[in-house]
C-alpha cells in the first residue's frame, strides 16, 4: 500500500514515496511554488515521476487552520495560495487519488504518537519551539482540533500583565532580538544569542534564561490545564542538548516553590527530524482512510 506524501512548507515542498506503515522509499523536495497553478502542475510532475507505481491516495501536511469537513486551509502562512477555498477537492480532482489534509504542528504529533517517542500514550501535548510557538493536543491518540480548529495554539498564552505571548517570551528568537536591543546591535540570530550566553554575556545569560523559565511556566500551566501523560518538545532549538535540562532546571524550581502541585510534567524530545511531518501525514491519512 503505497502513498503520496508532501510537506509544504514556505520555502520548499518536501515529498516522499510512502508505505502505509511509515517506511520512507524514496524523498526528495522542491522550491515553493508563488503561485497554485505551479504548485499542481509540480504535485502532478511528481506523481508522474512515479508513474510505475499505484497509488492509494496523498496525504498532505501543511501550514494553517485545516477544516477536514469542508477540505478548506483557513488561517493564514507563507503560502498565502493555498488558503480558503475547497483545495482538498482541487487535489483530489488535479492527481486523480484520495487526499487528506493535516495542519504541520498536527502532523509531526502524530508521528511521535504513531512511531515516536509518544508511541504508547494516549494523551500527550506537542510544543514546537520555533520563530513562535506553536503545537498539538492529542486525545485519545487523536489530533484535538478544538471547535474554531484552534487546539495547541500555546504561543498565544499570556504570560504577564504587558500582554505578553508565551510566543514573545519563550523563544531564541525572540531572546536574541531583545539581547540586540540592550546591546545595541542591528540584529543578533538565535545560534549567536547561545554564543554569547556560553560566552558568560550576562545580558545574554539572563535573557536566555528568562525563555528557559518562561518555557517552564508554560508547560507547567499547560500540564494542569490538560493533565497529558508526556510534553513532547520539537523545534529546531529543542535539537540543543542544554535544551530539554535547562526547561528541567527551571519546573523543578517551581514545583518546589509550589508545593501542591505534585505531578511533574514529563518533557521529552522529539524523535522524527526533517521526516516529522511526512510520517505525520501519512499517520493522518490512515486515520481517515483505515
Amino acid at each position: 500500500m503505497t502513498l503520496l506524501a508532501f510537506d509544504m512548507g514556505g520555502t520548499a515542498v518536501k515529498y516522499a514515496l510512502m508505505e502505509k506503515d511509515g517506511t520512507v522509499l524514496e524523498k526528495d523536495n522542491f522550491k515553493t511554488p508563488n503561485t497554485l497553478e505551479k504548485l499542481t502542475t509540480e504535485l502532478q510532475n511528481v506523481k508522474n515521476t512515479y508513474a510505475d507505481h499505484t497509488f492509494t491516495g496523498a496525504a498532505f501536511s501543511c501550514p494553517g487552520a485545516v477544516d477536514n469537513e469542508s477540505g478548506v486551509i483557513g488561517g493564514a502562512s507563507a503560502i498565502p495560495y493555498i488558503h480558503h477555498f475547497p483545495i482538498k477537492a482541487m487535489l483530489e480532482e488535479k492527481l486523480e487519488l484520495p487526499v487528506t489534509l493535516e495542519n504541520d504542528a498536527n502532523c509531526a504529533a502524530l508521528a511521535e504518537t504513531w512511531l515516536g517517542v509518544a508511541k504508547s500514550a494516549q494523551d500527550i501535548l506537542f510544543i514546537i519551539v520555533g520563530t513562535g510557538i506553536g503545537g498539538a493536543v492529542i486525545k485519545d491518540g487523536k489530533i484535538h482540533a478544538g471547535a474554531h480548529l484552534h487546539g495547541g495554539e500555546f504561543g498565544y498564552m499570556l504570560m504577564n500583565d504587558k500582554l505578553e505571548t508565551l510566543s514573545d517570551t519563550g523563544t531564541a528568537v525572540n531572546a536574541a532580538s531583545r539581547i540586540a536591543k540592550r546591546k545595541g546591535l542591528p540584529t543578533l540570530s538565535g545560534l549567536e544569542a547561545f554564543q554569547l550566553k556560553e560566552n558568560n554575556d550576562p545580558i545574554a545569560v539572563e535573557e536566555i534564561q528568562t525563555m528557559y523559565q518562561n518555557l517552564a511556566k508554560g508547560i507547567f500551566n499547560l500540564q494542569y490545564v490538560y493533565d497529558p501523560e508526556m510534553i513532547v518538545i520539537g523545534g529546531g532549538v529543542s535539537e540543543r542538548e542544554d535544551f530539554l535540562p535547562s526547561i528541567q532546571a527551571e519546573l523543578d524550581k517551581l514545583l518546589a516553590k509550589i508545593t501542591i502541585a505534585k505531578i511533574a510534567p514529563k518533557i521529552v524530545s522529539c524523535a522524527f527530524g526533517n521526516d516529522a511531518n511526512l510520517i505525520g501525514a501519512v499517520a493522518n491519512f490512515n486515520q481517515v482512510h483505515p
